[in-house]
């Protein structure tokens, strides 16, 4: 039986969701260009409408003028071939640490996207060549710092205009090398970038927009873990699984609240009976876990809208009108929606990393734990003196929490006015994106911690003599975990298992709720 080839991606007309992103990042589907002859003519048009524009000695800006506050420069036709070379190799000064692979390729692929609405004056070679960098993984290497998000994420963009242009580095077939040498191997000319098209490559929001749609598909997946991370912790602790049930959340209706109810009572099958309790009423990083995790839950859908309309615009300037053969002139390159729905993710998923680390302080706790040892340590009695089991895996829960809490001050808040006074209000949407992606980083490392001591806990309680078997859903997850994660019996260094979890979650190793 052959592997079925999954369908490509085709950039074109069609728009993009977050998970063709995804997708394409991980490398998991092939891409086109759509290329019936309708298409290719509208795409060609715009270029040619901006050459009739330069044969009248036309005013279109970053093409017969400077860039930014140098818009009232003229630039003499003769020097008008030469000013995208200038555009993209003045900005080659960003720092900090090089994009990662997946990253490099949501850029590429949001890039792409805003330029096949055909409303940015580039050739249908410039969008081949695009196309083909995603599809060869030909991955410009792009420094994540730099950009304030207005106008556009210039500097990082910058890598892929003067990479296409046979400049600059790429990652290809695993290592670093020369542009210019890759292109030679590939059987490529390098680009020669036409009036307009270092800017239309630049000028737009493509390093936010693909680390925003990577943001996102983390940040649902985190919620689903949260909520079977929350049901094993409510076996372990002995909680009143009666605090989810279908009848309470009716009388507060919010659907992503609603929706983590339920999946909580999937899980703990809230039907079946349940055992003495030891509270009526659990502390709230239990009973409160549906209105921490639904606040996420019911975000996801506007923060889908504002990154998929952003991955679907044409965001650079000026935009190009060659059917009404028009240049309209405006500042669709401002990142303020990304900006804003990345400051509202970290927000959201650091509230995450505080209820898992509320839990997990109480399942090592013998104040508030039920009857589980000390420290969820399973050694037997005459060693327990000498064994700490999760001790310390608390206190660096703590640590990633409060950094996590700490990232959550709103980059978008933090406009510095640049370029002489033109870009005097700006969107930080970029740093907002980066913000929010580490704030992922840690709060997954809270998720795998958490994780691993719920199945200590989980282990530890079905020891007792009064142990009661585990729901169906948690008995899977407990069986696959115990494949990585035995028992903590006596000390051991838990750092390869907590990094093995992180590559878990990364992979999507468990199937959850949603999928």
């Amino acid at each position: 039986m052959t592997n079925q080839v999954p369908e490509p991606v085709t950039f074109g007309e069609r728009a993009l969701q977050i998970e063709d992103v995804l997708a394409l990042a991980n490398r998991q589907v092939p891409t086109a260009l759509q290329s019936d002859s309708a298409y290719r003519q509208r795409i060609a048009k715009g270029a040619q409408f901006l050459d009739s524009l330069l044969d009248k000695e036309g005013v279109i800006y970053g093409v017969t003028t400077g860039y930014g506050d140098s818009c009232v420069v003229a630039v003499p036709l003769q020097h008008v071939e030469a000013l995208p070379r200038h555009l993209y190799t003045f900005h080659g000064c960003g720092l900090g640490k090089l994009l990662d692979a997946q990253a490099t390729r949501a850029v590429l692929a949001a890039r792409l996207q805003s330029l096949c609405h055909g409303v940015s004056g580039v050739r249908v070679e410039l969008l081949e060549r695009l196309q083909a960098f995603l599809e060869q993984d030909v991955l410009p290497l792009i420094p994540e710092e730099g950009s304030v998000g207005a106008s556009g994420d210039l500097t990082p963009l910058s890598y892929v205009a003067a990479t296409l242009s046979g400049e600059r580095e790429v990652m290809f077939r695993g290592e670093r090398r020369q542009s210019s040498d890759v292109h030679r191997e590939l059987g490529w000319e390098p680009l020669v970038l036409r009036p307009k098209e270092a800017l239309a490559l630049m000028n737009g929001t493509a390093v936010m927009t693909g680390l925003a749609c990577l943001a996102f598909a983390r940040a649902d997946y985190l919620l689903q873990l949260a909520t079977r991370i929350t049901a094993m912790n409510v076996v372990a602790l002995q909680g009143n699984p009666e605090h989810f049930d279908e009848r309470l959340f009716a009388a507060k209706p919010h659907p992503g609240q609603m929706q983590v109810a339920a999946w909580l009572r999937k899980d703990l099958a809230i039907d079946a009976p349940t055992a003495p309790l030891h509270r009526l009423q659990d502390r709230y990083s239990l009973r409160c876990a549906p209105h921490v995790l639904g606040v996420l839950a019911d975000s996801l859908n506007w923060l889908r809208s504002f990154i998929e309309i952003e991955l679907n615009s044409a965001n650079d300037n000026p935009i190009i009108d060659a059917e009404a053969e028009r240049v309209l002139h405006g500042g669709h390159f401002y990142g303020g929606h990304i900006a804003f729905a990345m400051d509202s993710l970290k927000n959201l998923v650091a509230n995450v990393a505080d209820l898992l680390d509320r839990q997990l302080a109480l399942l090592v706790d013998e104040r508030y734990n039920h009857g589980l040892p000390s420290n969820l340590s399973g050694a037997p009695a005459d060693r327990a003196m000498i064994n700490h089991g999760f001790k310390a895996v608390q206190i660096g829960t703590s640590a990633w929490t409060a950094e996590a809490l700490k990232n959550t001050m709103p980059a978008s808040v933090f406009s510095r006015s640049t370029e002489c006074h033109n870009q005097d209000k700006v969107s930080m949407g970029t740093i907002a994106a980066r913000d929010a992606i580490r704030v992922l980083e840690l709060t997954e490392q809270v998720a795998a911690a958490t994780l691993i001591a719920a199945n200590q806990g989980v282990w530890l309680r079905s020891k007792a003599a009064d142990a009661r078997p585990l729901p169906p859903a948690l008995a899977a997850m407990h069986e696959q975990l115990a494949v990585d994660f035995p028992p903590v019996i006596e000390d051991r260094a838990l750092e390869g298992e907590l990094r093995l979890c992180l590559q878990r979650i990364a992979d999507r190793h468990w199937r959850l709720h949603a999928q």
